[in-house]
């Protein structure tokens, strides 16, 4: 019953797909499902209609049920496969048509097969698929495609009617698979090349990535491993239609892949069964194509350049001949061509004219040109590089034989590596060039050997040897052998390789006679002179038979007439003979020449020295090489003073024997020893003539080689290094030539001038002053000498060593006058060396050794006071006397000043000299302008300056010095002349920092701000050390308001190297004001602040000991930072300076300077305790300040405070002095002075307050409360007054005392609070009153609340801990001190605070902890480090040291 319902249900969905009545046909075929739901006929019919109906989904799911219930049958598939295609999901479609083509195979139905194999090819080809796609689908028509079986049943294509079937594509394929074979190979030419490409340019990107060949190497043989191409390669060769052309094609893109694996598989055991299989692969298809006479290049080529011949004759001409009749065009064959025409070679006698190599004319100039434009496009060819090898080694052109056959060698490593495996000794295979690596080591060995002998042979030895270990009997290695022994003088053993070679059984006769005559040429150098004779005869005989070669001819008549020349006098004329029948076979040969000038020279009577001198230039001009000529004609030049031609002579010998080496870059084993070491000797002479010490140490250098113990050679050497400026080099050559001969002291001269030159002046004077002491009158010793210690105190006195600078400039002056004393030739330098000592002298202010000084000027004086000239006549006084009124340093500048205007009298040599001999003379006028004191003579220097400076101008335009000096002088009178002078000496040297500064100083004099800061700018930029473009950028940042910046910029320029005395004075000045002004800062922290000023200010006051002002703001400075014996010090010294300064003008200034002066003087005294000195000072201030009425009339407010301070200070003095009336009195009269000055009268009453409290009586502290009372209530601010009154009622235990004074303080705001109480005295004060009302928890309080409020303060946490551990909380101690245990680094640096941590770290060591103990060591140890001064720092040390001992 179901059945007949299903069939029933099928039929009429059947019908209704058939009416495309798609939705009756979905529900017939559903209700057919509700039977049966595995129906494969109900899925199948539901899939058609509901793909119809648009339900694509489940469409699909339909047919995948039917194909689950039976997986062989094809409509299912079919209908998904129209599904897919109607959905164009292209993917799914090619899957089904897989599918169904698997299905018809397996059925046998070739045509439906057939069919879904041209559906999945044509899919691929209509796009959306890769190439590599659809090579696979083509693939599918192919032998060993799973479809071939069945589709080769299939019947021809009809081609007369194409569309007779259905199937047309797959049969064409199945019967002819070229095209897609052909087509196949395209899509994979392409592919391969493109990943190709991209990967090679990945590749290169990586970084150290192996080079551009390897990296082609290894992609190639990525891509040939894993190739199809080969194997389609061969398909096409071996197929029956395939073309000749399209064979020959593809043969061609065989062989170049072949080629290509072959060479990118590595050389290496590991693919050496590899590299094997590919090679003979690549001699088969070689092999081929040679046989058939293929014109396919790359199989000819690699052919020609792998046969492995020993000479040029074992090449197959024929086949060369062949190589060039196939492709005519190609370098290579013309080049065979061209050189079968220059060496006359016809490979077929036989064939006619135009069968021979292609060469348009025979004229062997013509060949060489063709040969050497096609070689320039051969640089891969091994053959070519053996042909031109050859051709280079027959015309004697040895350098570029040497070059052409190493370029050669490195070909045949690189086929070696390529081809990977050892010869076998077939002359057809294609193997390792043993034989040409051989023959191109031959040509390489004797090209060295006769290239500028014996330079090369040490090199050319290693090869001989090499080859003559294979080939014993090997001519042309055994002549190297010979001439490489014969050079090196080993006469021997040289005759015995020539010898052995004469002996051996061979054809060429030139190689026989060559060997006879060397063979008899070294008997003759061994002294066998009859038996050389003998035997040279036997060679000229044989020779004189044959036709050309008349430089061999000549070679032997010569050595013939040169055997008779060393038997005696008696031999000389039938030498000369000899030498005049050499010259006959060939009047160009040299050495022939030079024996005859010889002759001319030595041995004929009268001697001829014309006629010798023109043979040995003849000689010389025919071939450098005669060294003898050479020499001989240098040393006549050199006795005419010819020193031109010296060179000449030399240089071009040196040319001869090959010149100097490449560079540094030559390896020492290269090194050789030259043959003519004169020349070399000769030319560094010259250059050091000619001052080209640089061009000097070569030749130098070279020559040393020759003879090591040559002392003049050393001697030059270090010369030469010396004034080239390598002082190392030039130390140790000169060393080693003073080690050579002792006794010579101009090597000992040159080494202290060495050591001169690099700053060593100490040892230089020795050296020089060892000379003198051997030779005294030495007089270029005696200048050098005392110009090393002016050197030596210019050193010393820029580095601050201002004794030793004094000696060292006294020092010159007196070797200078001994110089003088013995000879009047050195006087220019002489006087130039003593100026500038006496120059440097006047600008110390102090002087160690006054006398020593004064007695050296002393002694110069008269020698310059009979001189002096017309601009000095009103500057300095004549005779040259030092009197009392005059200051050394004063008498040293007037007698530099006559010294350098007698030095301009004495004439100048050249006008650079003229320049700086003004130029010197306008500096030290310019400098006596600057000191001296009366305006006349200002004004006068200064105008002779200018003129000074002008003249060195006139003399020497170029020097950018003497225009600045011009600047400088003109800076404030002539700005128009100042601007033009900077400008002039920037456009001179525009690198200088030192002019574009005082260019910037120019601006800002004249208030123009952009331009100066453009050129300190430009300053800095040139040289970012140079301290005074920092001042002048700080100028200008204080002139624009900008004092942050200003001071910050000062504070950079004291800190570079060279210092600057003006900005060390303007920095302090600016950090003592700013910590003045500054009224948060505590005392301790203003202490810290204030010492780069304490620094700075010590420098400057040693550079500039007479600046009052510098002295007196030093002295301020010690007494804020704690040195107050120094301060005193400082001010005594700016007081004696002040007083000198007012009994010379009486200036009224200096009188108020000196006045402020002696009051802090006086207020240092106290501190110190000298109470005396400090009434003494405060007397000398008050007398010179009005009193009574006329102070009140005439004095300001500074004069007040000032009187104030003055009569309060002597009250404290006479207090502590023990004079009470007296200490009131004053006090009465401060308080008097100060009645409208409130901060002034605040501090006296404090102060008058305690010295009342001081008096002890009851009387005297209720006095002194009510002062400060009454103070308070006049000046409620007064924070000393509320503290001192605090601190009365604290020890008289007053409470309602301390709540009145500090009641309306704690009842402030905090800021102001803190703003009025900077030390937080207020704090201290309340802790310390609950401390003395035992009241421990109220000061912990207090303690606390001021760590809350301003933790990071070191004396608040010290405070709070110091109150903990009185309390036994060690560990509340620790933790307020140190924090975590990972800040007490942080923490042991605040010297305040580590005394007490270390204590409390000590208390806390228990049980042994040796740690602990060790790190409370370590504190308390660096704690006296940091604070050696601190006597608590060293309590803390010992009490540390005994806690842990017990």
């Amino acid at each position: 019953m179901a059945a007949a319902m299903i069939k029933k249900r099928l039929k009429a969905a059947q019908e209704a797909i058939g009416a495309k009545e798609f939705d009756k046909a979905r529900n017939e075929a559903q209700k057919a499902l509700e039977f049966d739901a595995s129906n494969y006929r109900a899925n199948v019919y539901l899939g058609i209609a509901l793909m119809n109906l648009g339900e694509h989904a489940q469409s699909e799911q339909a047919y995948r049920s039917a194909i689950s219930s039976d997986e062989k049958h094809p409509l299912a598939w079919q209908g998904l496969s129209k599904l897919y295609e109607k959905l164009e999901d292209w993917p799914e479609h090619l899957k089904t048509q897989y599918q169904l083509a698997e299905l018809h195979a397996k059925s046998n139905d070739a045509t439906k097969c057939a069919e879904a194999v041209q559906s999945i090819v044509q899919r691929h080809r209509s796009g959306g698929s890769t190439p590599e796609q659809l090579a696979q689908a083509l693939s599918l028509y192919l032998p060993d495609s799973p479809f071939y079986p069945i589709l080769f049943t299939l019947p021809p294509p009809d081609l007369t009617n194409p569309t007779s079937t259905t199937t047309f594509e797959a049969q064409s394929a199945i019967q002819n698979s070229l095209p897609i074979i052909e087509e196949l190979v395209d899509i994979y030419e392409k592919a391969e090349r493109g990943v190709a490409e991209e990967e090679i340019k990945r590749r290169r990107q990586r970084l150290n990535g192996p080079s551009l060949d390897q990296t082609l190497r290894d992609v190639a043989l990525e891509r040939i491993s894993n190739s199809k191409l080969p194997a389609l390669y061969n398909e096409i060769i071996n197929h029956p239609q395939t073309t000749d052309d399209l064979r020959r094609n593809t043969e061609s893109k065989l062989l170049e892949m072949t080629q290509q694996h072959l060479f990118s598989i590595p050389a290496d055991d590991k693919h050496r069964k590899e590299k094997a299989r590919v090679a003979a692969a690549l001699d088969e298809l070689i092999g081929g194509i040679v046989l058939l006479k293929i014109p396919n290049q790359l199989a000819w080529t690699l052919t020609t350049e792998g046969k492995d011949a020993e000479h040029i004759e074992d090449y197959d001409f024929q086949v060369l001949q062949q190589y060039s009749e196939l492709f005519p065009k190609s370098p290579l064959s013309q080049m065979i061509g061209a050189y079968f025409a220059y060496m006359d070679i016809h490979p077929d006698e036989d064939e006619e004219e135009e069968g021979r190599p292609n060469v348009l004319v025979e004229d062997p100039e013509v060949c060489v040109d063709v040969m050497m434009e096609a070689f320039s496009s051969l640089s891969d060819s091994i053959l070519a590089h053996r042909l031109i090898a050859h051709l280079y080694e027959q015309g004697a052109d040895y350098e570029n034989a040497i070059k052409v056959a190493e370029s050669g060698l490195e070909l045949v490593s690189r086929a070696e590596r390529d081809w990977g495996r050892p010869s076998n000794g077939r002359v057809d295979s294609f193997t390792l060039p043993a034989c040409v690596r051989k023959a191109l080591n031959i040509t390489l060995a004797t090209s060295l050997v006769h290239h500028f002998p014996p330079k090369h042979h040490l090199r050319a030895l290693k090869i001989v040897d090499e080859l003559l270990r294979g080939d014993p009997d090997n001519i042309p290695s055994l002549m190297a052998k010979g001439f490489i022994l014969y050079y090196a003088k080993k006469w021997s053993q040289a005759s015995e390789v020539f010898g052995k070679v004469a002996a051996l059984d061979h054809d060429g006769l030139l190689e026989v006679l060559r060997a006879k005559e060397e063979h008899a040429w070294c008997e003759a150098m061994c002294g066998n002179l009859v038996a050389a004779a003998d035997e040279l005869r036997v060679v000229i005989e044989t020779s004189d038979e044959l036709e050309g070669h008349e430089e061999d001819k000549a070679r032997a008549w010569w050595r013939l007439g040169r055997c008779y020349w060393e038997m005696g006098e008696d031999h000389r004329e039938e030498a000369y003979k000899y030498f005049v029948t050499s010259l006959k076979r060939s009047s160009t040969f040299a050495p022939a020449f030079t024996s005859l000038g010889i002759y001319y020279a030595e041995f004929l009577s009268p001697p001829d020295p014309n006629r010798a001198s023109k043979c040995f230039e003849k000689a010389f001009v025919l071939d450098p090489r005669e060294g003898d000529a050479a020499r001989r004609l240098a040393e006549g030049f050199a006795e005419e003073g010819d020193w031109d031609l010296v060179n000449v002579v030399a240089q071009r010998a040196i040319e001869g024997e090959g010149g100097a080496e490449d560079g540094p870059e030559v390896k020492a084993s290269r090194r050789y020893r030259p043959i003519n070491a004169w020349a070399w000797k000769a030319v560094g002479a010259v250059e050091l003539t000619r001052r080209n010490y640089a061009s000097a140490i070569e030749p130098l250098q070279i020559a040393l080689r020759t003879d090591v113990d040559d002392y003049m050679s050393w001697l030059r050497l270090g010369e030469a290094y010396n004034k080239a400026g390598r002082y190392a080099a030039a130390l140790k050559a000169l060393e080693h030539a003073r080690e050579l001969d002792p006794n010579d002291w101009v090597a000992s001269y040159f080494l202290g001038d060495v050591q001169r030159q690099m700053g060593v002046y100490e040892e230089a004077i020795k050296a020089f002053e060892s000379i003198l002491d051997v030779r005294p009158q030495e007089l270029g010793v005696l200048d050098t000498l005392g110009q090393t210690y002016l050197d030596l105190g210019r050193l010393e006195l820029s580095t601050g060593f201002s004794a030793r600078a004094e000696g060292s400039f006294v020092s010159a002056i007196r070797v200078t006058l001994e110089l003088v004393d013995a000879s009047p030739g050195f006087r220019r330098v002489a006087w130039k060396t003593m100026a500038d000592a006496l120059f440097h002298l006047s600008s110390f202010s102090i002087l160690t050794d006054e006398e020593m000084v004064l007695e050296v000027v002393s002694s110069v004086a008269p020698l310059v006071t009979d001189h002096p000239g017309q601009g000095l006549t009103a500057l300095v006084p004549c005779p040259l006397v030092s009197d009392e009124n005059t200051s050394t340093p004063v008498f040293a500048l007037q007698v530099a000043l006559a010294s350098y205007d007698y030095r301009l009298s004495l004439g100048t040599l050249n006008d650079t000299v003229k320049g700086t001999a003004h130029y010197d003379l306008g500096i030290a006028l310019s400098t006596f302008a600057r000191r001296t004191l009366d305006s006349a003579k200002r004004e006068r220097a200064q105008d002779e300056a200018i003129t000074q400076f002008k003249n060195a101008i006139r003399a020497v335009p170029s020097n950018d010095s003497f225009w600045i000096a011009l600047g400088n002088a003109t800076f404030a009178t002539q700005p128009s002349l100042c601007q033009h002078s900077f400008v002039r000496a920037l456009e001179i040297d525009s690198k200088n920092a030192a002019t574009w500064t005082t260019l910037g100083m120019f601006y800002l004099q004249h208030d123009d701000a952009v331009l100066a800061m453009e050129a300190f700018d430009k300053a800095q930029t040139l040289d970012p050390d140079y301290a005074l473009a920092w001042v002048g950028q700080a100028l200008v940042a204080s002139s624009g308001g900008h004092d942050r910046d200003a001071s910050t910029l000062f504070e950079h320029a004291t800190s570079l190297t060279a210092t600057v005395p003006e900005a060390d004075l303007e920095f302090a000045t600016r950090v003592f004001r700013k910590v003045n002004e500054s009224s948060t800062k505590s005392r301790a922290a203003s202490s810290e602040a204030l010492l780069p000023a304490f620094f700075v200010l010590d420098r400057y006051c040693k550079q500039r000991p007479q600046d009052a002002a510098a002295l007196h703001l030093f002295g301020l400075v010690c007494e804020r930072v704690g040195h107050v014996e120094l301060g005193v010090e400082m001010i005594a010294r700016a007081i004696a300076v002040l007083e000198a300064a007012y009994e010379e003008t009486e200036d009224p200034v200096i009188e108020r300077q000196f006045t402020i002066a002696h009051t802090n003087a006086a207020r240092l005294r106290l501190a110190t305790g000298d109470f005396d000195g400090a009434l003494e000072s405060y007397g000398v201030a008050t007398s010179l300040m009005p009193e009574g009425e006329a102070a009140n009339e005439e004095s300001d407010s500074d004069t007040h405070a000032l009187l104030a301070q003055c009569q309060f200070g002597s009250g404290l003095a006479h207090f502590k002095l023990g004079r009470l009336p007296e200490a009131l009195a004053q006090f009465e009269a401060a308080m008097a002075t100060a009645a409208n000055h409130a901060t002034i009268r605040g501090h006296v009453v404090v102060l008058l307050a305690q010295t009342l409290w001081a008096i002890g009586t009851d009387e005297a502290k209720e006095s002194a409360k009510s002062q400060l009372l009454q103070s308070i209530e006049y000046d409620p601010e007064n924070l000393m007054a509320v503290n001192t009154l605090a601190g009365m009622g604290i020890l008289t235990q007053d409470d309602g005392l301390v709540d009145a004074a500090l009641s309306e303080l704690l009842s402030l705001p905090l800021d102001q609070r803190h703003e009025r109480d900077p030390e937080r005295e207020v704090t201290y004060l309340l802790v310390q009153h609950h401390l003395g009302q035992s009241e421990v928890g109220k000061a912990m309080s207090v303690a606390q609340k001021a760590v809350f409020t301003e933790p990071a303060r070191s004396d608040a946490r010290q405070e709070l801990a110091s109150l903990a551990l009185r309390t036994g909380d060690r560990t509340a101690a620790l933790a307020v001190l140190g924090g975590a245990t990972s800040a007490r680094a942080d923490f042991a640096h605040l010297r305040a605070s580590l005394a007490l941590y270390t204590v409390v770290l000590c208390l806390e060591v228990s049980g042994g902890d040796e740690q602990q103990a060790s790190e409370a060591l370590r504190l308390a140890q660096k704690g006296v480090m940091l604070s050696p001064w601190d006597l608590r720092a060293w309590e803390t040390l010992a009490y540390v040291r005994s806690h842990c001992a017990e």
